[in-house]
């Protein structure tokens, strides 16, 4: 990877297409997850359009990295990106949740194209891009990279820290994982609910290359997981402060969205901001 030739402004643009995106479809569906999955979308955005090799034209090739969403209820965020990189149409998105759709509340290997792998429980999808890292043929492994998106709150299950452990001890080098720290989680602040303590002393702890950055912040982002990829022996995290909500004015910094639908007026408001949030960068859908 090479971040001097990334485009930061082409992956600005995308992620305001995948937020709006994100709030249409779960607005359709009257169900879903919009405070991680906005908060999420530069991250996501910067490793399908500027890191990941990745071909939707050839989903399984060998050669490609990996990506797990370990926080899976935020599947909005993951599906506007593969839509937007070409593995299906964008007319797709507004069936999110329906019967019968490509696109479920959590991802499903089995019927999106796309999808690495289900995920949903939360805690065990650290502990599975530890299985697709151990399981790449070791020759080639320092070509290809697996990435594992978590929440801050899905750091309190016990099975992320046994992964860690897991990852160090099998100098899982390959494996980057990234933390989506908005700070809030379903019941409330993370802090309150059950504190993380230093989450980056943590995984120094046990044996990670640890950065931190702006997870809003493009060229952050991108700096960061070079540096921790670069690291020989031993696998990667990096924790990126974000917003939840970002983007949507309401939403922002408010726990109350982590699962909930906007209703008809705030649909239209939440649309409207996104929208000139895009004409700003230049964009349009």
């Amino acid at each position: 990877m090479n971040p001097n030739a990334i485009d930061t402004q082409a992956i600005e643009m995308k992620a305001a297409r995948m937020r709006y995106d994100i709030v249409e479809m779960i607005a359709a569906a009257g169900s879903g997850h919009p405070g991680g999955s906005l908060s999420a979308a530069d991250i996501v955005a910067t490793l399908y359009f500027g890191i990941m090799k990745h071909d939707p034209a050839h989903p399984d090739a060998p050669e490609r990295d990996r990506f797990v969403l370990s926080k899976g209820h935020a599947a909005p965020v993951l599906y506007a990106a593969l839509s937007e990189a070409g593995y299906f149409g964008r007319e797709h998105l507004i069936t999110l949740r329906k019967l019968g759709s490509l696109l479920q509340g959590h991802p499903d290997s089995k019927k999106t194209p796309g999808v690495e792998v289900s995920t949903g429980s939360l805690g065990q999808g650290l502990s599975i891009a530890c299985g697709i890292a151990l399981g790449l043929n070791p020759e080639t492994a320092d070509e290809r990279s697996v990435y594992c998106l978590l929440g801050d709150g899905e750091c309190q299950e016990g099975q992320v820290w046994e992964a860690a452990m897991f990852a160090a001890h099998n100098s899982l080098e390959s494996l980057v994982a990234i933390v989506d720290r908005n700070g809030l989680q379903i019941d409330g602040a993370c802090s309150e609910v059950m504190c993380l303590g230093e989450i980056e002393a943590k995984f120094a702890a046990f044996g990670w290359e640890v950065a931190t950055c702006d997870g809003h912040d493009i060229e952050g982002i991108i700096d960061s997981i070079a540096r921790v990829r670069a690291v020989s022996g031993r696998p990667g995290v990096v924790v990126a402060s974000t917003v939840k909500g970002k983007g949507v004015s309401f939403m922002e910094g408010e726990a109350g969205w982590h699962g909930k639908a906007p209703s008809t007026e705030e649909t239209e408001v939440a649309l409207r901001e996104l929208q000139a949030a895009l004409e700003e960068k230049g964009a349009s859908l």
